[in-house]
């Protein structure tokens, strides 16, 4: 690579978090409205620049989502995703229209070989002349307007040095290049991206911007992004905890903290990501999304700080850089939090609340405060993991076809486990409201889950199943995460908390239930998720 492709001076790196469109693609990993909400929120505390709130042309909840996003959230750009296809660059544009002059409106066209002729069938001026089309009409509707080649990365460079400098012309402020496959090595992409900062006018003089996206299926996705930086490149696509696609995308902490680490190999770039609040997003948006963080992942991971080793141990206390190139606390780890117990208020519960970052109304205040002082009862204090663990359960509540009024079972190593569960239909009438029924199964969970089964009339197939401690100690909360297939294919992914891991498991598993229920009764007809 050509080192002096780019002069790095005092330069803005712009960070597109990605992880309400292309994050939210994942098996199992959706979120409803209220979820996304909350993460747009959470990712404009993290001063993220563009946030791509989702696909509108998608599903109308997409739509929803995009023009809801769009209208509560301030700060930073909102991006609605668009094929170059009228429809969906005009749905596009109703969707991110409340946010003003703050909206982007982000279309895509395949250029590489392999997708032109075995996938669009087009040939090259085709694909110029749609491109450029796509873009204009998109130009109608908003200044700011992103173009992607998808599959970039295997698009031969001189025809994608046509189609950067089509785009540009017909008005794109943005020309993102994909590593849509995650094929690209960092030697070769930042060599492609120098190449396309020379052959376009546009990109030295700051008139349009070089953008990234890449992929993980090689490992490479951050490394890539780094390489390409350096290259000419001014705008990271990313997103929190490196979710997305298949292996993922390029992690959005890993390339906030290697610009800022390394600032003597990246001289003069910079972000405006408030670094404090990465670790907080990290844990949201593995509640939300349901994909939990590796303990080796890098900075947000649990063990991202910790120290076995007597040698690492002895020079940390002597000296934190000897092992340790950042300081934890820069990225939210840390800081004092003196914990609640059941005799604290609700005054006090909002003030922590507030402090952590949640902004809630008050029927929502009203419900995670009674679920508190439920808590409460069962442990001496109450912790900020443990009160973001009940205001997450709260965000993740879908409405309820079905409620957990009684559990109970009983198990053992001799004794044959039996579950017996009541629950409580949103749809009958006051004197048919309760059902029961007892079902025996491999474990206590496994026969409670049947129970729920047999009582909604659903056949659940649990794919994957996790546990986890929220806080410390011997009463922590027990937070679970379910992903269930109902003999679609699609994994619908339920969560809850409890101090009881068996109560925890059967609401998370009706959580899902409640899901899946919903979804059927308004699924609507969409067009297949892509991605860049």
């Amino acid at each position: 690579m050509n080192r002096k492709a780019t002069t790095m001076k005092d330069q803005r790196i712009v960070i597109f978090d990605t992880t309400l469109r292309d994050g939210e693609q994942c098996p199992g990993a959706s979120m409803n409205m209220r979820e996304k909400l909350e993460v747009a929120r959470q990712l404009a505390r993290l001063r993220v620049d563009v946030i791509e709130a989702g696909f509108p042309i998608s599903s109308e909840g997409d739509f929803h989502a995009v023009h809801t996003i769009a209208r509560e959230i301030k700060g930073p750009v909102i991006a609605g995703l668009a094929r170059c296809v009228p429809a969906d660059i005009d749905r596009a544009a109703a969707a991110i229209k409340p946010a003003g002059r703050r909206g982007r409106i982000h279309v895509f066209l395949a250029t590489s070989k392999i997708h032109r002729e075995h996938k669009l069938k087009k040939a090259q001026d085709e694909i110029l002349r749609l491109a450029v089309e796509g873009v204009r009409r998109a130009r109608s509707h908003v200044r700011d307007v992103e173009f992607s080649p998808e599959d970039g990365s295997r698009t031969e460079p001189d025809f994608l040095v046509q189609v950067c400098r089509a785009v540009v012309g017909a008005g794109a402020t943005t020309v993102n290049i994909p590593d849509t496959v995650g094929w690209s090595v960092p030697e070769q992409f930042g060599a492609l991206i120098s190449h396309l900062y020379h052959a376009v006018p546009e990109f030295q003089s700051g008139q349009a911007v070089i953008s990234v996206h890449c992929h993980n299926d090689l490992g490479l996705a951050v490394a890539n992004s780094l390489a390409a930086i350096r290259a000419g490149a001014r705008q990271i696509e990313c997103t929190v905890n490196g979710i997305g696609e298949r292996a993922g995308n390029a992690s959005l902490e890993e390339v906030v903290m290697a610009l800022q680490t390394r600032r003597d190999y990246y001289p003069g770039l910079r972000c405006g990501v408030e670094t404090r609040e990465i670790l907080k997003s990290s844990r949201l948006v593995a509640r939300m999304s349901g994909l939990m963080v590796q303990r080796n992942k890098a900075i947000v991971g649990e063990n991202a700080f910790a120290h076995s080793s007597g040698i690492h141990q002895d020079g940390v206390l002597k000296k934190r850089e000897t092992y340790e190139i950042m300081d934890p606390v820069d990225v939210g780890w840390g800081g004092t939090e003196l914990p609640l117990t059941k005799h604290s208020g609700r005054a006090a519960v909002a003030a922590r609340l507030r402090q952590l970052g949640f902004a809630l109304r008050d029927d929502d205040l009203a419900a995670v405060f009674t679920r508190f002082k439920q808590i409460g009862d069962k442990k001496k204090f109450v912790y900020d993991d443990d009160l973001a663990a009940l205001v997450e359960g709260r965000i993740t509540e879908v409405q309820e076809t079905w409620s957990l009024v009684y559990l109970h079972v009983t198990s053992g190593n001799e004794t044959v486990p039996t579950a017996t569960v009541r629950l409580r239909h949103a749809n009958r009438s006051k004197t048919a409201q309760l059902v029961q029924d007892a079902s025996i199964g491999d474990g206590p969970v496994d026969a409670a889950l049947r129970a729920i089964d047999r009582l909604t009339g659903t056949h659940g197939k649990l794919m994957e199943y996790s546990l986890r401690a929220v806080s410390q100690g011997m009463d922590a909360l027990g937070e679970v995460t379910a992903k269930v297939d109902f003999g679609d294919g699609v994994l619908v992914t339920g969560r809850d908390a409890s101090t009881d891991v068996i109560e925890a498991s059967a609401r998370a598993y009706l959580n899902a239930v409640n899901r899946h229920l919903g979804a059927r009764k308004c699924r609507r007809c969409a067009v297949p998720q892509v991605s860049k």
